[in-house]
């Protein structure tokens, strides 16, 4: 029976980003609605999703990045 650490580790980081950003998305999103209305809430989505565009992008970078070295270093 062989463990791949690596792997779990990875698995366990994606699962926690997944769930914050669930967490973030629906109770904030959802607290807006209750307080504010649904107009506002329309509002934090669009504000949330605007905040969440430059961490994808340098996200997507640093996954580029890492492909492009892993690519170059096959010998």
């Amino acid at each position: 029976m062989s463990r791949n650490l690596q792997k779990y580790a990875r698995q366990t980081n994606l699962r926690l980003i997944a769930g914050a950003l669930i967490l973030l998305f629906s109770v904030g999103d959802g607290l807006i609605y209750l307080f504010y209305g649904s107009n506002a809430a329309v509002m934090g989505l669009l504000c949330l999703l605007a905040g969440m565009t430059p961490v994808v992008l340098v996200a997507l970078i640093i996954l580029l990045l890492d492909w492009i070295t892993k690519r170059a270093n096959r010998d």
